[in-house]
C-alpha cells in the first residue's frame, strides 16, 4: 500500500468521523430547539395509539437515529409510560423519519450550488460566530446546527474525494456483483455494517457515497439497504437486554417489522431483477438509494401496520416467561419490598433525548406529589380515628415516598449530565427540589402518624373543638398540596397563585387556634399533655404547606424565565 492510498484512507476515515460528528451534532442542537414541543409529543402519543406513526416520524427526523428513537421506545415500554400496541406505530414511524439523513446525503445531486462542498464552509462559519458571539440560547441552538449540517457535509465531501480515485477499480465491480447477485449476502453485509456502526443512517450515507462515484449496481444497492434496516434493530436489541418482558418484546417487534418488510421487498425485487437484468446491473444513484430507503419504509409500515396486534402477539410467542420464574421474582419482591406500595417508573434509555426523559420524571413527580398528598389524608385521618389499618399505610406511604425520593433523584442527577438547554437546567434543577419538598411533606405526615399513636397509648382524648380546628385546617392545607400538584403538572401559574394565597390562611387559621388552644387551657377544658399534641400536629399541617409553597415557587420561575 503506498503513501497515496493511506492518505486516501485516512481521509475516509476523517471524513466518516466528521459526517457522524456532524450528524450527531445537528441532531443535538435540533432536540434542543425543538425542546417543549418535543414534550408535547409524548401526550398526542399517549392519547391517540395510530398517531405514534406520525410521533416516530417526527422524533427520528429530530435526533436523526431511528436506533436512538427505538431505544427510547424501549425505555418507555419498560418505564410503563406507553403500551406495547402503541409502541409498534413509533417503531414504524422511526424507520420512516431515518431516511431524512438519505435525502440530505444525495442533495449533492441536486444542482451544483447544493453540493456539500459548495455552501458546507459557510454554514461552519455562520453557525460558529452565532455560537461564539451570540449570548441568546436559541440563537446559539441554530448555531448548533449549522455547524452540524457543515460538518456532516464536508464529512461527506471527504468520503466521496478518498473514493474517487478508486472508483474504476475491479475490486468494487466483483464486490458488488457478488452482492447483487446473491441476495443473502448482500443483505447480510448491510446488517453486519450497520450493526458494527450502530447507525443505519451512517451506513446508508456509505452506500450512497459510493453510488456518488458510480461504483454501486441497483440490484447490489437494494439487497444492502434491506439488509441496513434489519442491523439497526441490533441497537434496541442489546438496550433491551436488562429490561422487562414487554420492553424486550418492543425491540423483538422492531426486528420483525424489518425482517418482515425484507423478506418481502427482497423477494419482490428478486423476480424484478431476474425479468429486467440490465436494470439490475445498472448503476444507481443517491437519490435512486433515498428514494428506494423512502419507498420500502413507507410501504413496509402501511403493509404491517393493519398486523399490529399480531406483531404484538406473535412476539409474545418469542419472548416468553416461564411461570416458576415469575413465581420467583414475586417472592423475592415480597420480601424484599413489601411495605414498598411501588417505585417510579423510570428508564435510563430515555435519557437520550431529554426532552422526553424530563416529562417522564416530571410525570413521576407528579405522582409522588399524589402519593403525599394520600400520606396527608390518612395521617389526620388516624388522628381523627385512629385504626392498624391507617397506621399501616401511613407506614407504608413513607417508605413509598423514600423510594421515589431516592430513585427520582439519581434520574435526574443522570439527567443533569446530559446535553441540555438552560430551560432544561432550570426544570430538572426544580424537580430535583420539587423532590425533596415531597419526601419532607412525607417526613412531617409521619410525624402527625406517631402524634397519633401517642394519643392512643397515652389514653388522651382531643377536644371538640380541637377536632374541629384540625379537620378545618386539614382541609385548607389539603387543597394547598392539590394546588400545588395541580401547578406542577399543568405548568400553571394560576394554581402556583393560588397556593400562596391558601398559605396565608393556613399561617393565619394557625395562629387563631394557637390562640383559641390557649384559652381552653386556661379554661381547663384540655390536658398540658393533650395540648402538646395538638400544637405539634397544627406545626406539621403548617410545615406541609410551606413546602406546597416551595412547590408552587418553582413552577412559577419556570414559566417567568420562559
Amino acid at each position: 500500500m503506498s503513501i497515496a492510498d493511506i492518505e486516501m484512507l485516512f481521509k475516509f476515515v476523517g471524513g466518516l468521523g466528521m459526517f457522524l460528528y456532524g450528524m450527531h451534532v445537528m441532531a443535538d442542537g435540533l432536540q434542543k430547539s425543538a425542546g417543549g414541543r418535543m414534550k408535547q409529543l409524548l401526550g398526542i402519543l399517549t392519547n391517540h395509539r395510530i398517531l405514534g406513526v406520525l410521533v416516530g416520524a417526527l422524533v427520528t427526523a429530530v435526533i436523526q437515529s431511528s436506533s436512538a428513537t427505538t431505544v427510547m421506545v424501549v425505555g418507555f415500554v419498560n418505564a410503563g409510560i406507553i403500551s406495547l400496541t402503541q409502541a409498534v406505530g413509533v417503531i414504524m414511524g422511526a424507520n420512516i423519519g431515518t431516511t431524512i439523513t438519505a435525502w440530505l446525503v444525495s442533495m449533492s445531486e441536486w444542482g451544483q450550488m447544493l453540493k456539500p462542498e459548495f455552501f458546507a464552509p459557510l454554514l461552519i462559519g455562520v453557525g460558529a460566530f452565532i455560537v461564539l458571539f451570540v449570548n441568546k440560547e436559541k440563537y446559539r441552538q441554530v448555531g448548533e446546527i449549522l455547524v452540524g449540517f457543515g460538518v456532516l457535509f464536508i464529512g461527506l465531501s471527504f468520503m466521496s474525494s478518498s473514493i474517487t480515485p478508486y472508483k474504476d477499480a475491479p475490486i468494487f465491480a466483483t464486490a458488488f456483483r457478488v452482492l447483487g447477485k446473491n441476495p443473502i449476502l448482500g443483505i447480510l453485509t448491510g446488517a453486519i455494517v450497520t450493526a458494527i456502526i450502530q447507525s443505519s443512517s451512517a451506513s446508508v450515507g456509505i452506500l450512497q457515497t459510493l453510488a456518488l462515484n458510480g461504483v454501486v449496481s441497483w440490484n447490489s444497492a437494494i439487497y444492502i439497504t434491506l439488509g441496513q434496516n434489519i442491523g439497526t434493530c441490533v441497537t434496541a436489541l442489546i438496550s433491551s437486554a436488562g429490561a422487562n418482558r414487554t420492553a424486550k418484546r418492543a425491540a423483538v417487534i422492531h426486528l420483525l417489522f424489518n425482517v418482515i418488510g425484507a423478506v418481502v421487498f427482497g423477494i419482490l425485487m428478486f423476480a424484478i431483477f431476474t425479468m429486467n437484468p440490465v436494470f439490475a446491473g445498472g448503476q444507481v444513484t443517491s437519490v435512486g438509494i433515498s428514494i428506494f430507503h423512502t419507498v420500502f419504509n413507507i410501504s413496509n409500515t402501511l403493509l404491517l401496520f393493519p398486523f399490529a396486534k399480531q406483531l404484538v402477539t406473535f412476539s409474545g410467542r418469542i419472548i416468553r416467561e416461564k411461570p416458576e420464574r415469575l413465581a420467583a421474582a414475586e417472592i423475592s419482591m415480597t420480601s424484599v419490598d413489601e411495605e414498598v406500595l411501588e417505585r417510579p417508573h423510570l428508564d435510563l434509555r430515555i435519557l437520550s433525548s431529554p426532552s422526553f426523559a424530563i416529562q417522564s420524571a416530571a410525570e413521576q413527580v407528579v405522582h409522588m406529589g399524589e402519593l403525599a398528598r394520600e400520606h396527608v389524608e390518612i395521617s389526620m385521618g388516624s388522628v381523627f380515628d385512629v385504626s392498624e389499618e391507617k397506621i399501616r399505610r401511613s407506614d407504608a406511604l413513607e417508605k413509598t415516598l423514600d423510594v421515589f425520593e431516592k430513585d427520582l433523584t439519581e434520574y435526574l442527577v443522570h439527567l443533569s449530565h446530559e446535553s441540555l438547554t438552560e430551560q432544561q437546567i432550570q426544570t430538572v434543577s426544580h424537580l430535583l427540589f420539587t423532590v425533596s419538598d415531597l419526601e419532607r411533606i412525607g417526613d412531617h405526615c409521619d410525624n402527625i402518624a406517631e402524634l397519633a399513636s401517642c394519643l392512643v397509648q397515652g389514653h388522651i382524648q382531643l377536644s371538640g373543638d380541637a377536632v374541629e380546628d384540625l379537620k378545618d385546617i386539614k382541609d385548607v392545607v389539603l387543597k394547598t398540596v392539590d394546588l400545588a400538584i395541580s401547578s406542577r403538572n399543568r405548568e400553571s401559574i394560576m394554581d402556583a397563585k393560588r397556593v400562596y394565597m391558601l398559605e396565608d390562611d393556613v399561617d393565619s387559621m394557625e395562629e387563631d387556634m394557637r390562640h383559641n388552644h390557649m384559652e381552653r387551657l386556661s379554661k381547663g377544658l384540655c390536658s398540658a399533655d393533650t395540648g402538646i399534641v395538638f400544637l405539634d400536629i397544627l406545626s406539621n399541617l403548617e410545615r406541609i404547606s410551606d413546602h406546597a409553597v416551595n412547590i408552587a415557587e418553582y413552577v412559577e420561575a419556570e414559566k417567568v424565565t420562559v
